[in-house]
């Protein structure tokens, strides 16, 4: 049963802890990208037999296969999958950044370049969490940014093949490949490349704990877009919500993964308690039950505040991937709020909205590093560069100065690097 803390008389460490996941996957992962580094698609292959019980022949899934796995998806959802897709693109389309050349003296010029990476490597989970979504929300900002090619990967079911679905989703969204292969490997493969997957310049999409370890330990290598932890949902709620409904709303995120959090602050001790009753009410009626009891029971929490100022205040200081505010002036509190993945408005914007629907993406900052972090957006598929100008009279200008800033410094081949320049010895010969 979810717990009950009043924040009045609970000890801080109380509210605000986290619990990790039990054991750490980092030594069977590096064994993971050692073979896979050396092996390739050797590795690939072995490790796809032995941890998703499936001989695969061959690594990619060949165009034919994706488009077969087009014409088999529900009609239904790929006619949903266009339409979140535009949504998506149209609030993307406001991400993209454009070049810029400053030229406010004369003779210097200054600018900067928005240059799209080349390629990148999208990971899509398999098994119970195959989300087409997470094509969508992964490969469109991708696009937009300009990236040449897109390459995917995920696991095959116990047939060897790709969900339908899944297949649909990057037929629409334009994933240039697909591969056949999961887990901490196909993270290796991405990011060193093997017979047949293509090395990529950045990783992105959510995944267990072992892709999200792999990907902290090919970083530097590659780029990536976050060390994804497990689910999290956050609700803030006056005495006037339906218990029923924010119950129905902690338990989406519940379901995802045992270690997800679920937590719930309100300034109603009636609705904490209705609440906690309604949960256990809509548990057992969850084809994943299992999975949001224990989120429910391990991570989950209802915290009453005194205020809801208290509420936003705890919520910063949670930082959640998901934040709902579900009173009745809720732009009341948005900019009072700091910390959160993403922010959900009133008592008409389910965090599931979000995640299918809507527009924004739903790749977010996890474990309290939106105090720090972004959602994946356009600007996660671009690099900048900058370039400088100087004509000769320009430099001129700037010599004494950039000189003495290096001596400063001390770096004297900084300055003489300016100095020599106007040498009368080189002035006329080398550097007319």
């Amino acid at each position: 049963m979810i717990r009950i803390l009043k924040e009045s008389e609970t000890k801080r460490e109380a509210i605000f802890a986290r619990e990790d996941p039990v054991g750490s996957v980092e030594e069977p992962v590096r064994e993971i990208i050692a073979q896979v580094r050396a092996k390739g698609d050797e590795a690939l292959k072995r490790y796809t037999k032995e941890f998703d019980g499936v001989d695969i022949t061959s690594v990619e899934v060949g165009q034919g296969a994706i488009d077969e796995g087009f014409r088999m998806a529900d009609p239904m959802l790929v006619d949903i999958l266009y339409r979140a897709s535009e949504r998506v693109a149209a609030f993307h389309q406001h991400q993209v950044r454009n070049s810029f050349l400053v030229n406010e003296e004369d003779g210097i010029l200054m600018g900067q370049k928005i240059i799209p990476l080349e390629r990148v490597g999208l990971y899509v989970p398999g098994g119970t969490a195959a989300y087409p979504s997470s094509v969508i929300m992964n490969c469109i900002p991708a696009k937009l940014a300009g990236v040449k090619e897109i390459v995917m990967v995920t696991p095959p079911g116990k047939d060897g093949k790709i969900p339908p679905n899944i297949l649909a989703a990057a037929r629409i969204c334009g994933v240039n490949r697909v591969f056949r292969v999961g887990g901490a490997q196909a993270i290796a493969a991405l990011a060193y490349g093997t017979e047949s997957v293509p090395r990529v310049d950045k990783i992105v999409g959510p995944g267990n704990q072992f892709v999200a370890e792999a990907k902290k330990q090919v970083f530097g290598k590659v780029g990536i877009d976050m060390v994804a932890g497990p689910s999290e949902i956050l609700v803030i709620a006056d005495g006037k919500c339906d218990p029923r409904i924010v119950a129905a709303d902690l338990l989406s995120q519940a379901e995802h993964d045992k270690n997800a959090s679920a937590v719930l602050v309100t300034d109603s001790e009636a609705l904490a308690v209705a609440v906690q009753a309604a949960i256990e009410e809509q548990l057992p009626k969850l084809r994943r039950e299992e999975i949001a009891r224990a989120s429910i029971d391990t991570n989950g929490k209802i915290i009453v505040a005194d205020n809801l100022d208290t509420a936003v205040e705890i919520a910063n200081e949670i930082a959640p991937e998901h934040l709902e505010v579900c009173v009745d002036q809720p732009f009341d509190y948005l900019d009072k709020i700091k910390n959160a993945g993403s922010i959900f408005l009133g008592r008409n914007c389910p965090e599931a909205l979000g995640d299918y629907f809507a527009g924004p993406n739903h790749t977010l900052p996890t474990s309290g590093t939106a105090r720090f972090s972004s959602p994946l957006s356009v600007d996660d598929f671009v690099k900048k560069t900058q370039y400088t100008y100087y004509t000769r009279p320009a430099l001129e200008k700037a010599q004494p100065t950039v000189s003495i800033f290096a001596k400063q410094e001390g770096l004297t081949a900084h300055a003489r690097s300016i100095d020599i320049r106007f040498d009368p010895a080189i002035v006329g010969k080398e550097n007319p």
